[in-house]
């Protein structure tokens, strides 16, 4: 009975700390495609809080949709949607 007890009151605060550590990572960023070329900037909310994991996590959703990643420009916070939810266009958090 403690075993369980125990495993349940981890598990709860496990899952309570989550949304605090995940909470919002975005990504803006660049990409193309061709024929016809075809260019876009967007926002994109991201797992990873790096340049790098952005990037890796980027190409993928985007090549799926067949689109190429061009660059990430930035990654950032909540803090930091408003002022790009205009420039993004289509492209706010669509990928």
């Amino acid at each position: 009975m403690r075993l369980r007890l125990t495993c349940l009151g981890l598990a709860t605060a496990l899952s309570l700390s989550i949304p605090a550590h995940a909470a919002g990572c975005y990504a803006d960023y660049k990409a193309k495609q061709d024929d016809p070329l075809r260019l876009h900037y967007g926002v994109a909310e991201v797992s990873g809080c790096s340049q790098q994991a952005a990037e890796a996590e980027l190409t993928a959703r985007l090549a799926a949709q067949g689109w190429t990643l061009l660059n990430v420009v930035s990654v950032f916070d909540e803090a930091g949607l408003a002022e790009r939810k205009d420039s993004a266009g289509a492209y706010f958090l669509r990928f």
